[in-house]
């Protein structure tokens, strides 16, 4: 099967923390040897990424840009790095609410965090995929792989919207992936459990998360392992568990609809 083992060139976004930063160092160390293009807005993040070797390139950015900045972003990519043919999005953001006490609520940071983890990625998808449809017609191999969570399926109370940005972008990334289907367009999604990361820092919840979460390391590589089989779905610990409860055969019920053209059953 198709894994990011067959990918030439491979831009993470987001790469300058947390998961982003060890799947593009994990995904640089396999043995097919691509190129990795780490982007991110932290510039001195990106430097010390670029320092490790020779196959890491780096290129900053903002993914809450305009369109049009976001479009020479990719432009520059594509030209720079013709046989770019995977990104990965894991760029995001994640804020605590309390709709109890709705004078408390920043609609800006609801705003910052819809923009961040669903908007700027359907963008970005939007604007790599003419790129990537060229490369089908030359019966080469691309992927599109975002990483959503397992709140996207299960989500947590205090962090509400950030569990519907990620329903978002995992019902967008089923969808997509039946509209690619008779392509060698790629759609893998990640559904990380709690994983040990910077995200949780500005919450001050960081204390209490590090007590359960799973660390970076085991997490990245099960991950990868994931990516290598090329699972079109890669959840580890807990995410596997929800995904399995809750949403087993939903992908491939979906997928067969859209081949049929008939609408898919939705339970009353």
């Amino acid at each position: 099967m198709t894994g990011i083992k067959d990918a030439k060139c491979v831009l993470v976004i987001g790469a300058t923390a947390g998961i982003g930063r060890a799947l593009a160092l994990a995904i640089h160390d396999l043995d097919s040897k691509p190129t990795v293009i780490a982007a991110g807005r932290r510039q001195e993040r990106l430097d010390e990424l670029a320092a490790k070797s020779d196959r890491i390139k780096t290129a900053r950015v903002d993914i809450n840009a305009t369109h049009d900045k976001l479009k020479q972003f990719v432009d520059d990519v594509v030209a720079k790095y013709p046989d770019v043919d995977a990104v990965v999005f894991s760029s995001g953001i994640q804020h605590i609410f309390d709709f109890t006490k709705p004078e408390t609520v920043d609609v800006s940071k609801i705003t910052d965090e819809f923009n961040t983890n669903y908007v700027a990625i359907v963008n970005l998808i939007l604007l790599f995929l003419p790129h990537f449809l060229k490369l089908n017609a030359e019966g080469r191999p691309s992927f599109i792989i975002p990483i959503t969570s397992a709140l996207a399926i299960s989500p947590k109370p205090d962090v509400l919207n950030y569990c519907a940005t990620k329903a978002a972008v995992h019902s967008f990334s089923i969808s997509l992936r039946a509209q690619l289907l008779h392509t060698k367009v790629r759609v893998v999604e990640i559904l990380p459990p709690l994983v040990e990361s910077e995200l949780h820092d500005h919450q001050g919840t960081t204390p209490v998360l590090s007590k359960f979460w799973m660390p970076l390391d085991e997490y990245t590589k099960h991950t990868i392992e994931g990516l290598v089989r090329g699972d079109p779905e890669v959840a580890v610990g807990l995410s596997a568990a929800v995904l399995e409860k809750y949403e087993k055969g939903k992908r491939e019920a979906v997928e067969q609809a859209y081949v049929r053209e008939t609408p898919v059953f939705i339970p009353s």
